[in-house]
């Protein structure tokens, strides 16, 4: 239904929520006010309000020419306290989490869709096995095996002392050893089942607006609506959830998709698909959560056991009698058993989204990881047993599982490549990162980052241990780690020299794209004579403006470096491929020489390769060092101070928004919590008043509004206007997760509500324009690109330079309080409290008011509507400083009311 353009300026109770993006901001900065009340909401997420406007609704005759301004402020899902330090740990598990939601958009292909959801669970779970077995190296083989039973390696280490074979205490055999140094990896699996499970709780647990609200998709989804078939869009995802034969296949790795276009049900009903982040259950993940925490807490276990086992048989086989073999087979039957059921469950079922699944499968979550973690004590039992004359010598038996995890990594990425390609090549399009293989190359760098993170804990450990010898040469008091660890450290100075090429040739495009931009810059900015007050047409106002090659140059490489950010799959693609490539390399090098790169080129004849394999090993060694320093100083210090926390929750902010469909252990997904609250708020506000809302959304903001919308009811859905600014709705959402936000995700969205308005400049890196066309009377969707700075030089109305705002103060711009009053004219007006009553269905649950009256209705006198306390609307709390311990906006401008991008009401600063 287009919007109708000629609107009073007057409609009734108004309001604006803002949502703020990445980075955090607090509630004094987001309203532009050092005095903020918490009107809904915890210490963790919350809506804010002016002190002054707390009790808004009971005096509506003081906003007749403006909103109430809210702010939603979500930071802390991110980095709220000390404790998401610890999330540093996860990062190689959200990045595959990332992986899943990368599916090529695609009509049919449902068994592709389900094979794509499953490839990229086994990566996952891989990643899972990695970091157990990582513990498993440094306390098992290096700690215990080898350290604790050489002499040399125990000589100035008294707390090994009592494990050494010199002392011939109970823990000296090595089997004891080894089943008192498995509280480590069992320990680091537990923490990671700990975390997982408690925000769990926090963020999976957050119930939609409801179940069952007519038009929001659920149950058949199936709206009613005579509109039907302009808002249908192919589903997004699915396929392997928990549907039953004869069932449609409903979830996020591979739906039975519908071409866009109304359909019939079995009763002549017209009927939608509904947009994934549409469906009831998107955002209610907590069953299919809970059982791959299940199955990745029995992995975790089970790779201990193996561990433990694995040493032992190799001694009964060499030296044991017959019934020591015997059980140590039959445990190692058992292990491989359950592991057997840990690969089912983790590819038997996916996510169910067509509606709120409050299953937990208790049986499952409860008894898989209690039974792996008895055979875990049983192999630690098997292990002590005694066996008097037990040596341990070289490495650890069965310390080949690097070498096999990373060769089924290799496999499952090529394989999720195959099929990404074959799910793009049946729907191409040409915005789609790395034609659809964006997925694949990004759970290549999830091996990557976690096969460089456990080998650099294993290597420095090493490296602390034999104090001065290079671990694996021979020379040292023990062995050191498997080779192919140092093989891996050896490619890393390779993969960054490689990396050297393609960052030159983008720093080379940059500056030759600034000097093209330049005489662009200057004729946009080109002066005109004018009278006082007068205005440049699509410019800003200005008596006279001179030439400044300074200034233009300024403006011309920020347009040019945010343009970097479209080039950002090229280098992805290039820094997988190259990581694809060099990992098989290692392999293949470390199985068919068995000795480290120095060691293995100094068969050679020719010197230039040993100089290089020994450089690079010793490079790649100290670079891995490096990394693993860093890192735990940045978890420390994120640990103890606040603003290093809110850094490094800008990282979550990107990461984290999906939910965890692969990885149970990634950091959880705050949008679980944030789109619930969102959704809550809007429907609430809406129902109650029956006022016009605007969603303005900033950045990262902009997708949680996106998604917020989606969730809605109709009926409250076409009451609200979405404003975005700084939006990566397009250019990185819908690029990277096409089957979410591509395009007619996008187009459908803009049919959906009443009326969107997209801002952008191109001096901004990260947000861009949405794409959406014009379509019949409804306008196009994108304004833009806004004129950054607003003044070239010095004028009337800008007296001092004007910065390059980029990404942030999209508010300054008077654009913006142009369009937010647009938006709210073009809104249906406020329903009487009898039309707000009418049709909504009694009980909690009745989450929005009756579909509006026609839209070109002339706008009614305000409606007085008071805020029930029951809403959490009613008390008015002083805010505590949320994210910054500031406790302060920024600076006002004296009569700010007639600054340029100022007005009344206006919200203040965005948050990048």
């Amino acid at each position: 239904m287009p919007p109708e353009t000629q609107r009073p300026r007057s409609g009734g109770a108004a309001l604006e929520l803002l949502v703020h993006g990445v980075g955090g901001a607090t509630p004094q900065e987001m309203l532009d006010d050092p005095r903020t009340v918490r009107v809904t909401g915890d210490r963790t997420a919350a809506v804010y309000r002016r002190a002054d406007d707390a009790d808004a609704e009971r005096h509506p005759e003081r906003y007749g020419e403006r909103p109430i301004p809210e702010a939603y402020c979500w930071s802390n899902l991110t980095s709220g306290n000390g404790s998401r330090a610890l999330w540093l740990l996860l990062l190689p598990f959200m990045v595959v989490n990332l992986a899943h939601w990368m599916r090529p958009a695609t009509t049919g292909l449902g068994r592709s869709q389900r094979l794509y959801g499953v490839l990229v669970r086994l990566v996952a779970l891989t990643l899972t096995v990695t970091l157990t077995a990582a513990a498993c190296e440094v306390a098992l083989d290096l700690t215990a095996w080898q350290c604790a039973g050489s002499p040399r390696c125990v000589e100035g280490r008294s707390w090994l002392g009592f494990l050494a074979p010199e002392g011939h205490g109970w823990w000296s055999q090595p089997g004891r050893r080894l089943a008192l140094a498995a509280v480590v990896p069992v320990a680091l699996v537990t923490l990671l089942w700990y975390l997982s499970n408690r925000t769990w709780s926090a963020y999976e647990a957050q119930r939609p607006l409801t179940d069952d609200t007519p038009g929001t998709g659920t149950n058949a989804e199936t709206d009613t609506a005579g509109n039907a078939g302009a808002n249908a869009v192919p589903a997004a995802g699915a396929g392997d959830d928990d549907s039953r034969p004869g069932e449609d296949a409903e979830g996020a790795d591979g739906d039975r998709h519908r071409e866009p276009g109304p359909g019939t049900t079995g009763a002549g009903r017209r009927v939608t698909v509904r947009p994934a982040l549409g469906r009831p259950g998107f955002w209610y993940g907590r069953r299919l959560v809970a059982r791959l925490r299940a199955a990745h807490t029995a992995a975790g276990f089970l790779t201990v056991a193996g561990a433990l086992t694995a040493a032992a048989v190799d001694h009964d086989r060499r030296l044991g009698g017959a019934t020591a073999q015997s059980a140590g087979g039959l445990l190692q039957a058992a292990i491989a058993v359950c592991a057997g059921v840990v690969v089912w469950v983790v590819c038997s079922r996916g996510r169910s989204e067509r509606r709120r699944d409050a299953g937990l499968d208790r049986v499952l979550v409860t008894w898989l990881p209690a039974g792996s973690l008895v055979l875990l004590g049983l192999a630690a039992c098997y292990a002590a047993w005694s066996r008097p004359g037990w040596v341990s010598a070289g490495a650890l038996p069965g310390n080949l599982t690097f070498r096999w995890i990373t060769l089924a990594q290799l496999a499952l990425v090529v394989s999720l490549a195959v099929t990404a390609h074959a799910l793009h090549r049946r729907s191409r399009h040409p915005r789609v990162a790395m034609r659809g293989l964006g997925g694949p190359a990004v759970a290549m760098l999830a091996c990557g980052l976690g096969g460089v993170m456990t080998g650099g804990v294993a290597q420095r450990v090493a490296d602390w241990l034999d104090k001065d010898a290079t671990p694996g040469t021979g020379d040292g008091a023990i062995v050191g780690p498997p080779v192919l660890l140092s093989w891996q450290a050896a490619v890393i100075p390779v993969l960054l020299v490689l990396l050297l090429v393609p960052v030159v040739l983008l720093l080379a495009r940059t500056r030759r794209v600034t000097r093209l931009l330049a005489p662009v810059v200057e004729a946009e900015y080109r002066p005109v004579e004018l009278g006082e007050g007068a205005s440049a047409p699509g410019g800003p106002r200005s008596r006279r403006a001179v030439s400044d090659g300074l200034r233009t140059r300024q403006i011309a490489g920020a347009r040019a470096r945010a343009g970097l950010t479209d080039f950002a799959p090229r280098l992805v693609a290039v820094l997988s491929g190259t990581a694809l490539l060099l990992g098989a390399a290692a392999v293949l090098g470390s199985w068919a020489s068995g000795e480290v790169p120095g060691q293995a080129a100094d068969s050679t004849d020719s010197s230039l390769v040993q100089s290089v394999a020994d450089t690079a090993q010793a490079l790649g060694s100290w670079l891995v060092g490096l990394g693993f320093i860093l890192f735990v100083t940045w978890g420390r210090r994120a640990y103890r101070d606040a603003s290093a926390r809110r850094t490094i929750g800008i990282l979550w902010d990107v990461g984290t928004f999906w939910p965890r469909a692969a990885h149970p252990f990634a950091p959880p997904c705050y949008a679980e919590r944030a789109v619930p609250d969102l959704t809550w708020r809007i429907a609430s506000w809406t129902r109650r008043t029956g006022g016009r809302l605007v969603l303005s959304g900033h950045s990262q903001g902009s997708v949680l509004a996106a998604a917020a919308v989606w969730q809605l009811p109709d009926a409250t859905r076409h009451r609200v206007a979405l404003l975005t600014y700084g939006s990566p709705l397009e250019r990185l959402y819908g690029r990277w997760f096409p089957a979410y936000f591509g395009a007619a995700h996008l187009s459908a969205l803009s049919r959906e509500l009443h009326c969107w308005r997209n801002l952008w400049r191109d001096t901004d890196p990260i947000g861009g324009p949405v794409l959406v066309p014009a379509e019949g009377e409804r306008p196009e969707v994108d304004r833009g690109p806004l004129l950054d700075p607003l003044a070239y030089g010095r004028t009337a109305d800008h007296p001092l330079p004007e910065p390059i705002l980029g990404h942030s103060d999209y508010q300054a711009d008077p654009v913006f309080a142009e369009e937010r009053t647009e938006l709210l004219d073009q809104l249906p007006p406020p329903l009487l409290p009898q039309q707000r009553h009418e049709g909504s269905r009694p009980g909690p649950e009745a989450a929005g008011p009756v579909a509006p009256g026609p839209v070109g209705a002339a706008p009614t006198t305000a409606v007085s509507a008071t805020v029930p306390a029951g809403a959490g609307e009613g008390r008015a709390e002083p805010a505590e400083p949320h994210g910054d311990s500031r406790g302060h906006g920024p600076r006002r401008t004296p009569g700010n009311q007639d600054t340029p991008g100022r007005t009344q009401g206006s919200s203040g600063r965005s948050s990048a």
